[in-house]
């Protein structure tokens, strides 16, 4: 595989240093790429570069995942208006672990080829520094005129000219460029790392790196990035209105995961599928016509979330949520139900009315009349359950009930805290015993 070929096709090459591509060509090369420690997880705004670490690895190349555990306590200005909070040395290496775990699912750190992928964080050399080396031996390479020319840089002051409440960019936030530059030469030296990848909007810190390599080691270094992603309204990637989509299967549920690609528009579909899996390009051409065909059945969004849901999770995850997703149009069982646990159930069923029933009167058991009408107040009275009860318009766990006298108890809860009802086709309340 040639990889700017590759990233080419793909959508996920923005601006390249010339000589890049010879580099790869003539030799297996050493690339990194920066992950920001700030969170014990990655969300999917991480998983373009984690893809460029998968590709570059496939194409025959050793990729170093950085985890910034100091520049995690400076704060990148690029992009951002303001200062992060800084995180303790004990903090980053919880996170520092929790990531590596997760790239372990899309890069081969083994140790097993000459290739294999490493982790390493900045804050392991940068803590050997003092303030009076660092800027002796770093600080001096590079002109002050050289940094403020950074966009990310004059972004930041253009915005404290412009705006009497805006924040402007610290001193710690305008060295961020020296510290992630030392990082490039650092890797170059003690890796013989000769590429640095990112998104477009760090560009200028990497080529501040291929600089400092160049004053300070007489060497020759490359830079490459990919163009930031944007929703189809033009909203953050990654962003939805109950904040990330995380890798973490605690934080965001491979079920919610799974929706968020499934109902990606078909524009952002066609995108993310290159961007997001590894079929090849006859195979995602070969989808996008017969998506064209009969856009109502949204097979690149179908094919995009089983890809991206069984490498990040599993197989077996991705099939539950596609369990999952039958249940809300009417076609799941008791049986589908009570293979849900409780977090994917809970996401399904996020934003539904939810009433609550005390176990122990649960265990006695309650009339289904008294239970809907009186205990919880599913519905508004005995009179209504009767109603829709005799419309065969009710059911009890994706069963449908008509009897009248039907008492409820433990026996009926799923995962031993729940009774799904459904009123109709698609309308449902959740009783949660407790």
């Amino acid at each position: 595989m040639n990889f700017i070929e590759e990233l080419k096709w793909r959508g996920m090459l923005q601006e390249i240093m010339p000589g890049t591509d010879e580099q790869l060509e003539k030799e297996m090369t050493t690339a990194y790429l920066g992950i920001d420690p700030t969170a014990d997880s990655l969300h999917i705004g991480h998983l373009t570069g984690v893809m460029m670490l998968k590709l570059f690895q496939k194409s025959g190349h050793r990729p170093i995942a950085l985890v910034g555990g100091a520049t995690g306590m400076i704060g990148d200005p690029s992009g951002k208006s303001k200062e992060r909070n800084l995180l303790n040395e004990e903090t980053l290496r919880h996170n520092q672990e929790a990531i590596k775990k997760q790239l372990e699912k899309f890069i081969d750190f083994s140790g097993d080829e000459k290739n294999s992928a490493l982790m390493v964080n900045n804050y392991d050399w940068m803590k050997k520094f003092s303030f009076l080396d660092f800027i002796r031996d770093i600080g001096k390479s590079i002109s002050v005129n050289y940094m403020l020319a950074k966009d990310s840089v004059k972004s930041r002051m253009k915005r404290e000219g412009d705006d009497s409440d805006a924040e402007g960019i610290s001193f710690t936030e305008f060295t961020y460029q020296l510290v992630q530059g030392y990082d490039f030469l650092y890797l170059y030296e003690n890796y013989n790392c000769k590429l640095q990848m990112g998104g477009s909007d760090q560009w200028g810190n990497i080529t501040t790196g291929t600089e400092l390599i160049r004053r300070k080691a007489g060497g020759k270094a490359y830079a490459l990035t990919w163009p930031l992603l944007t929703k189809a309204d033009g909203g953050k990637f990654g962003k939805t209105e109950s904040g990330n989509v995380w890798l973490d299967p605690k934080r965001t549920s491979p079920y919610r995961f799974y929706q968020f690609w499934l109902n990606a528009s078909d524009e952002e579909a066609e995108k993310y599928i290159k961007i997001f899996t590894l079929l090849s390009r006859d195979e995602i051409q070969t989808l996008i016509e017969e998506h064209k065909e009969a856009p109502h059945l949204r097979l690149l969004q179908k094919r995009l979330a089983k890809e991206i849901t069984v490498m990040t999770h599993s197989e077996e995850e991705y099939e539950k949520a596609v369990e999952a997703s039958t249940i809300l149009f009417g076609k799941g069982t008791k049986e589908t139900l009570s293979k849900l646990d409780s977090d994917t159930l809970l996401s399904v069923f996020e934003g539904v009315p939810q009433f609550k029933i005390s176990k122990d009167e649960l265990n006695k058991g309650i009339a289904i009349l008294d239970l809907l009408a009186e205990k919880t107040k599913v519905f508004s009275s005995k009179g209504e359950v009767r109603r829709l009860m005799k419309d065969n318009g009710l059911s009890i766990n994706q069963e449908k009930e008509q009897n009248f006298e039907k008492i409820i108890n433990a026996g009926d809860l799923i995962n031993e805290r729940f009774i799904l009802i459904r009123k109709g086709k698609k309308k449902y309340s959740l009783i949660i015993a407790e």
